[in-house]
């Protein structure tokens, strides 16, 4: 019965991430479009506001950036790099129950076996002492019902274990790819706001060199 449980609760698991662990899900469409026209506008309120309002991946992510924007591109970049690992993290652990599933199934099938071979054992053992010409029979006759009932619980096990430990494989690599393919979303989304940065400071520097100002000597670890 704990084993049916389980085969239940990793049925509702893949159900659930099947509809949220997707790209329609965390990377909406249309939503990279319109930040990148409210960015681009300098309306970094309103497009805070309106990642915050979404529940989404790409959302997240964006929301982080454009906190940071007053900072530069290098905080904005670092700041979707820390988010994006965030909830990495966060969707990891989210499927973590389907390898715990997969993992505890089969032993609780072993026990299964275990026990119902003990079982199976104290039977025989209560019967009367047979002759020698009756001891395989006789011992056939007593653990053969137990030995199949106790391999049963084995077999329930493996079969939640491998769809459990193969669903687990697939979105884990769903969620690399959908994590990869959100940061690079969103590295486009301010493509255009790391242009006008790095144009801004070009004319600053020719600006400084046409009026004999020395050059600030820039930081490499920044943009």
């Amino acid at each position: 019965y704990v084993i049916v449980g389980l085969s239940l609760i990793m049925l509702a698991l893949i159900f659930e991430h099947l509809l949220t662990i997707r790209r329609g899900t965390l990377i909406p469409r249309g939503m990279a479009e319109d930040i990148e026209r409210l960015i681009v506008a300098g309306q970094f309120k309103v497009a805070e506001e309106r990642c915050r309002a979404s529940s989404s991946l790409l959302g997240y992510l964006l929301g982080a950036g454009i906190a940071e924007v007053e900072l530069g591109y290098s905080a904005v970049e670092k700041a979707m790099e820390d988010a994006a690992a965030e909830q990495s993290a966060r969707l990891m652990r989210k499927i973590e129950y389907l390898s715990i599933i997969s993992t505890v199934a089969p032993m609780l099938g072993l026990m299964g076996t275990v026990w119902g071979m003990i079982l199976a054992f104290m039977e025989f053992e209560r019967k009367a002492n047979p002759q020698v010409s009756e001891l395989a029979p006789g011992i056939y006759k007593a653990l053969a019902p137990g030995i199949y009932k106790a391999l049963v619980t084995t077999l329930f096990g493996l079969i939640v274990a491998i769809p459990a430990i193969s669903a687990f494989g697939y979105f884990r690599n769903r969620i690399d790819e959908l994590i990869a393919q959100t940061s690079l979303t969103a590295e486009h989304v301010f493509a255009d706001f790391k242009r006008s940065i790095l144009l801004r400071k070009r004319e600053e520097r020719r600006s400084h060199a046409a009026e004999g100002v020395p050059v600030p000597r820039r930081d490499p670890k920044t943009t």
